[in-house]
């Protein structure tokens, strides 16, 4: 195969960030003499398969730009473009597939009216380092202080990352999970297993009914120690009894979010009512 002037003998395959990597030797083969080949375990007959043509395509779009002296550096430049690409994409579909109402971004956020607790500071949050060590945030304040802003943002920033974040608010959560079709409730278990970070907004803003709270506690049980996890409210730990109802469901909740959690404090005026055209 020759790629950008240089010859590549392919006689063994090996598996590269994700994808079936073809791999240099000296001899001479051709694309259809290594899919056809018996002596390649690894790579079997895969000629008109998915992962064939996007490696191919993906080679194609690649390999012109490259400005190499030796095909051992075309070779690592390649397969750096590939992992680049590979990469985005999947920070790209991992924003689409967040559930963000709207793409917000930590840039000229305004921290002037937050309290920060004892050993966290606005350059420790803004590098995720609870998200590192599996630890919560709680965003309390009144309505319109800026918690559902900077959750998202926090989410935003830890998918560029490379990690997964999930939004919810609370209430379309335990509506999707008490939904009647059990393949519909096994993928919303499934996105949030496979998530590094779980947002929740609006906690405790409008009562659950019994099933919901302890739909909720699954939720939370199963973040316990495993995950980060975001809650945004209003309402102060003593109240959340009023919309869980359950006083047990309660505090085994409130028992594993606040253990390797911290809370920010969000002491500002309504930033809708301030900037509100009705005045």
């Amino acid at each position: 195969m020759l790629l950008n002037g240089f010859h590549f003998d392919i006689i063994v395959c090996i598996n590269v960030f994700g994808h079936k990597i073809l791999y240099t030797s000296n001899k001479l083969l051709n694309v259809d003499d290594i899919i056809n080949s018996r002596d390649l375990t690894e790579w079997t007959r895969i000629r008109h398969s998915t992962i064939y043509n996007l490696i191919i395509n993906a080679l194609m779009e690649i390999y012109p730009i490259i400005d190499a002296d030796s095909s051992e550096e075309f070779l690592m430049k390649l397969l750096k473009a590939l992992y680049e690409e590979r990469e985005e994409k999947r920070r790209i579909r991992n924003l689409n597939n967040a559930g963000f109402l709207v793409v917000k971004s930590l840039e000229g956020y305004d921290y002037s009216q937050i309290r920060f607790p004892d050993g966290m500071e606005r350059e420790e949050l803004e590098a995720l380092s609870f998200l590192h060590c599996k630890e919560n945030l709680i965003l309390y304040g009144a309505v319109g202080t800026g918690k559902t802003h900077l959750s998202v943002a926090l989410g935003v920033k830890a998918i560029s990352q490379g990690k997964r974040a999930v939004f919810f608010r609370v209430h379309d959560l335990i509506n999707q999970l008490e939904n009647p079709d059990p393949i519909k409730v096994a993928k919303i278990y499934k996105k949030t297993n496979q998530a590094d970070l779980l947002i929740l907004d609006e906690w405790g803003y409008l009562p659950l009914h019994q099933e919901g709270a302890r739909l909720l506690f699954d939720i939370i049980s199963t973040c316990y120690e495993t995950k980060s996890v975001i809650i945004t409210t209003n309402i102060e730990f003593g109240r959340w009894k009023g919309f869980l109802f359950d006083e047990k469901l309660t505090a085994a909740i409130v028992d594993r979010l606040v253990h390797h959690s911290h809370m920010l404090m969000f002491t500002g005026q309504s930033y809708r009512m301030t900037n509100s055209l009705l005045k």
